[in-house]
């Protein structure tokens, strides 16, 4: 009795660490080095929201999608000093 206690209990943590573990927020960063630029491709539910282009010299900036309605177009925006300056950050999150 005691040892199928014990292996219910195992099989019970293992499960739920493996719900607790799954990332289903759809949020991903893609790493590429082209030449002499990284580039970080941020994603969000398959669909870029901006990518960071670090060169080898010089500062970083970000591109931005220039049509969020329409992606399919490929055009992107260099986004150094937006007009409106949206937040793309997370305090707290459930």
């Amino acid at each position: 009795m005691r040892s199928l206690l014990v292996a219910f209990t195992c099989a019970f943590a293992l499960i739920s660490t493996s719900i607790y573990a799954a990332d289903d927020t759809g949020e991903d960063i893609v790493i590429r080095n082209d030449g002499d630029k990284t580039f970080y491709e941020y994603r969000r539910g398959g669909q870029i929201v901006e990518i960071k282009v670090v060169p080898k010299y010089g500062k970083p900036y970000y591109l931005t999608p220039a049509d969020v309605k329409n992606e399919e177009t490929g055009s992107y925006i260099q986004s150094d000093a937006p007009e409106i300056s949206a937040p793309t950050w997370f305090i707290f999150r459930w």
